[in-house]
């Protein structure tokens, strides 16, 4: 049976699945400028116009946002996150302090049910 996800979840799965559709088309059209010509800022950027990459990476951003700020506002209501109010809290304010700390309060937020 497939968990149910709220919706701040579900939003992040469609952005992240969107945003790793778009890099893989990034991949394929950096390599087929490469064989043409020398990869330059301009290109780059114009590569990453093109294929959506950055409104799909700025969409993944608010997603993941949406996502922490869900899940804090989720686990107020756990005996756990009341026993350990400060070091939660804390976790929360730094989220931003290491794309690694980030990254695993994501995949925790993921689990909530």
């Amino acid at each position: 049976m497939k968990p149910i996800l709220s919706k701040a979840q579900l939003d992040y799965t469609k952005a992240k699945n969107m945003f790793e559709n778009r890099a893989k088309v990034l991949e394929k059209e950096i390599a087929a400028k490469r064989a043409l010509q020398e990869i330059t800022q301009e290109v780059m950027e114009e590569l990453v116009q093109a294929t959506g990459f950055h409104d799909a990476y700025n969409e993944l951003v608010l997603a993941e946002n949406a996502l922490i700020e869900w899940s804090h506002s989720t686990i107020k209501h756990e005996k756990t996150y009341r026993d350990n109010r400060v070091a939660i809290d804390a976790l929360y304010e730094n989220v931003n302090s290491s794309p690694e700390k980030r990254q695993e309060l994501i995949q925790l937020s993921m689990k909530i049910r």
